[in-house]
């Protein structure tokens, strides 16, 4: 069963209520909210009074990722907020294991994030301390960004990395109907969806689409190789094409044969 977690930042914010009961009766049960600070990255977003609105509005469970510098700092007005979840990114922390704990004792889930090109190895001495973690498939503080296609690799990476663990694996960014497949194949649990869903002219069907997608992309090889279904085309292709040849150049003999015939007993 997939899990998709709508990305509030895309949706129509004079008039949020509104698409967050879409998304609700569609079948959502999270939201994600994403914070930026234009320091950690370029852009500024909203604050802990918007999460706290959002909260009045909604019973969707609440995952607040912080793309904010020293987000320590920040943690106990967003856990005030209502955040279920709180996310803060690696990149930023200086004690990750201290951090965690703490959104943990205040009855939240701790997760982390890692941009692109950090090394899913880095996690490695903090299992002990997360709920979450957040793979980004795009880099961080800009919507409708194309998905990084090299990121799936590391989702695999990390779903192996936490087998046997109760920790939800979530991904972020680009994700939309041509990429989910390929995303939720790689094992992991959760995708964020923003302007892949809310930029729909009709929200409560994009969700169903989203959720019932599937890939029928042909996995890609070395130049070297050819794909077995291909070649079973080809093959058939091939075995239509011979049999026509044959049975017209059969016809043909046969004609061949019959006009000759009339032509001697004319003689």
């Amino acid at each position: 069963m997939r899990i998709i977690s709508p990305s509030v930042l895309a949706a129509n914010f004079k008039n949020i209520s509104e698409d967050i009961k879409k998304v609700e009766s569609a079948g959502a049960d999270r939201l994600h909210l994403d914070i930026m600070d234009g320091n950690f990255v370029p852009s500024i977003t909203f604050g802990p009074l918007i999460i706290d609105a959002i909260n009045d509005c909604t019973h969707c469970h609440l995952e607040t990722h912080l793309m904010i510098q020293n987000p320590h700092k920040s943690f106990d007005q967003y856990i005030k907020a209502g955040s279920d979840t709180l996310i803060f990114h690696i990149e930023a922390s200086n004690n990750p294991e201290e951090e965690l704990s703490y959104i943990r004792e205040n009855n939240v889930a701790a997760g982390i994030a890692l941009n692109p090109d950090t090394d899913e190895k880095c996690l490695l001495p903090l299992l002990d301390y997360l709920d979450y973690i957040l793979i980004m498939s795009v880099f961080p503080g800009k919507g409708e960004q194309s998905f990084i296609n090299s990121t799936l690799k590391k989702m695999e990476n990390i779903v192996q990395m936490t087998k046997g663990r109760n920790i939800t694996i979530g991904v972020d960014g680009g994700v939309n109907l041509d990429t989910i497949s390929e995303v939720y194949a790689t094992g992991i649990d959760v995708t964020i969806v923003g302007s892949g869903l809310f930029k729909s002219d009709n929200i409560s069907q994009r969700y169903q689409d989203l959720m019932n997608a599937c890939s029928i992309k042909i996995p890609s090889r070395n130049q070297s190789e050819t794909h077995p279904f291909i070649l079973f085309i080809y093959s058939v292709y091939a075995m239509v094409f011979w049999k026509r040849f044959f049975s017209a150049l059969d016809n043909s003999h046969c004609n061949y044969t019959t006009n000759f015939r009339l032509w001697t007993t004319k003689q």
